[in-house]
């Protein structure tokens, strides 16, 4: 295994509250293609015993397949969350979801974080 694995391993023997991973895919607020070298929560379950929460584009669909699969222990869902204050009331009924803007993502305002409507909220169309 990589240096990542080697690294997760000697974390494993400390016991942390959880390890976090953003899976390849995801280089900062970029979407990019996967590199096949990059290491994911798959690959470093097999090494750390400890909570293990992936992040890094996922959807409703693959955080489910991902925690189906034991792969991860949590999946963190930060764009979906920050354009749907109401996230996880949008996946237990399937409604549609908000997209997110990332040209407002960290821009030193409100904008973006607070004007994002509720389901309840949205404009009937």
């Amino acid at each position: 295994m990589n240096r990542c694995g080697h690294v997760a391993r000697r974390l494993d023997g400390y016991g942390p509250a959880h390890l976090r991973v953003v899976e390849p895919g995801v280089r900062g607020n970029d979407d990019i293609a996967a590199v096949a070298s990059a290491v994911s929560a798959k690959d470093l379950r097999r090494v750390f015993k400890g909570t293990l929460i992936a992040a890094g584009g996922f959807t409703a669909d693959s955080a489910h397949r991902m925690i189906e699969a034991a792969d991860a222990d949590l999946v963190a869902l930060g764009r979906l969350f920050i354009s749907n204050p109401d996230l996880p009331e949008r996946l237990r009924a399937g409604a549609p979801l908000n997209r997110y803007d990332r040209s407002t993502f960290y821009g030193g305002d409100a904008r973006g974080y607070t004007d994002y409507l509720f389901h309840s909220a949205a404009p009937v169309m």
